[in-house]
């Protein structure tokens, strides 16, 4: 079964669909043409997670953008895994961690991530 490709704004009018493992892993070409709708993520670890990073302006503005991720990701029932170097290194990497790769839902939240508002260094 193909997944479609979705842009943005279809995939931010979706909620994250509950995952308890069963639903098969987005394949490297289906992640391959979805990622091309996202501005600045990558795929990392053969195709199986999605990553972006940001550089805020301070320690300040990165915990109000990861407050506001894990509002929203928490709403979404879908977690990513957040990271902050160097008081202002934002990295944000996403996968269905019940089926060990990519499924809808981790491009749902990266969409929904990118329109959250966030204080980048000038």
């Amino acid at each position: 079964m193909s997944v479609p490709i979705q842009t943005c704004d279809q995939l931010r009018s979706k909620k994250c669909a509950p995952c308890e493992g069963g639903v098969p892993k987005l394949t490297s070409a289906e992640a391959e043409a979805q990622i091309k709708h996202l501005t600045g993520w990558e795929l990392t670890a053969n195709h199986e997670r999605i990553r972006k990073s940001w550089v805020v302006k301070n320690y300040m503005a990165a915990m109000n953008f990861l407050n506001h991720v894990a509002c929203m990701a928490e709403c979404e029932g879908h977690h990513p895994d957040v990271h902050i170097e160097s008081y202002r290194n934002v990295t944000i990497e996403i996968y269905t961690h019940a089926i060990g790769g990519l499924s809808e839902n981790d491009f749902i939240l990266a969409a929904k991530i990118d329109a959250l508002p966030i204080s980048l260094k000038p």
